[in-house]
């Protein structure tokens, strides 16, 4: 159970911010153009194996986060700037059709220009994007289809998923609001189990749409419950809900935050997977704990029951403040923010290494939680 015992966080809040954005200044500088998803030895380039290319957008989107919250109108500027230049080479990927991902990769970029901006030319990637990732349903099970095959579902779909909403919204789609509401549905009855535990991952027979059995490329067993993966559904069905409003939706999301708070670690950091045996040896995922604080604020704002969106909002400010306190890549040799991510276990890539994603979410929620206090830098 996590410790929610408060203390006087801002001032680590501020300083971990301030270093974001030197490490994200820093990466531009020596090594421009390079869109980097994990460290190895501490080092953003190297040469191992990516498994999938999801992560372009997570580099960028930090910058449109310092751009929008610089006060010193010339470095935000130069923020803009640098944001525009690592955004725009991704435009190609709107007709990508062979990843689940494109949520990840547009909504940290081009959905955060186009909210600077209201600008329709930025909105029609958007939309295309959309269009692009519909693409992927399979009508007879409802549901969005992996980068692994037509038969498997993600729990990741759930990040994913706003860019339809979006385009439905700005477009008056029909379809691709339907399409994001079944996704969500579909997420909801197969890989979300009673207790708010998820699974990774469904697999269906896409002929029939017959749900067939739950299963994992990053979890510990079929039936674990993987930590990053948790989070992607607190911050996704919060999200989801945002846009729609289906009570359903934010019922997910409080059960699924509920099992986090109730089975982490009183410091909010998870071990990578929550059913690994806890013998000592095993590595926690930063990357899990950014992401279920800013999924947490997210929640603690949409939330109709006042005092349990307090709570959420006081368990999210309690993770900020351990990866703050415990977690910070501070030595200068180390080229991320936040060290101790995971990226793929089985595949040992990135194990207690810096993760592009952690970074992401980690900013995102610093900069929620600095806002709420007009305290950022």
């Amino acid at each position: 159970m996590i410790d929610l015992t408060s203390s006087k966080d801002q001032h680590l809040f501020v300083d971990a911010y301030l270093l974001a954005q030197q490490r994200v200044r820093s990466l531009v500088e020596n090594d421009p153009d390079f869109y980097p998803m994990y460290t190895h030895e501490g080092k953003w380039r190297h040469d191992l194996p990516p498994w999938t290319y999801w992560c372009d957008g997570f580099l960028p989107g930090m910058m449109w986060i310092f751009a929008a919250s610089d006060p010193d109108e010339s470095s935000a500027q130069w923020w803009r700037e640098q944001a525009i230049r690592y955004t725009r080479p991704l435009e190609p990927r709107k007709h990508d059709g062979d990843v689940h991902d494109l949520g990840f990769i547009f909504m940290t970029t081009f959905y955060r220009w186009f909210e600077i901006t209201d600008d329709s030319e930025i909105n029609d990637v958007l939309v295309q994007a959309a269009r692009t990732l519909a693409s992927r349903y399979q009508p007879g099970g409802r549901y969005l289809a992996s980068f692994i095959s037509n038969e498997s579902m993600f729990i990741d779909v759930m990040m994913n998923v706003g860019l339809l909403f979006h385009a439905a919204l700005e477009v008056s789609s029909t379809e691709l609001m339907d399409i994001a509401m079944q996704t969500c549905l579909s997420v909801r009855r197969k890989l979300v189990r009673g207790d708010g535990s998820v699974a990774q991952e469904g697999i269906f027979d896409p002929a029939t749409g017959e749900f067939l059995r739950q299963s994992t490329h990053q979890g510990y067993r079929a039936d674990s419950c993987w930590s990053r993966g948790l989070s992607w559904a607190i911050y996704g069905f919060s999200n989801a809900f945002e846009y729609c409003g289906d009570a359903r939706l934010v019922l997910t999301a409080e059960a699924c935050a509920d099992f986090y708070i109730h089975h982490c670690p009183s410091n909010g950091v998870p071990l990578w997977d929550f059913d690994v045996p806890s013998n000592g040896d095993a590595p926690v995922d930063t990357s899990a704990a950014a992401i279920a604080a800013s999924g947490l604020f997210k929640l603690a704002r949409v939330i109709p029951d006042i005092t349990k969106g307090h709570l959420y909002g006081q368990v999210a400010r309690k993770i900020l403040r351990t990866l703050c306190e415990d977690h910070l890549a501070a030595d200068t040799h180390h080229e991320g923010i936040l060290r101790n991510g995971v990226y793929h276990m089985h595949q040992k890539l990135g194990i207690n290494e810096s993760v592009i994603w952690g970074d992401y979410y980690f900013v995102e929620a610093l900069d929620e939680a600095l806002r709420n206090e007009e305290v950022l830098p």
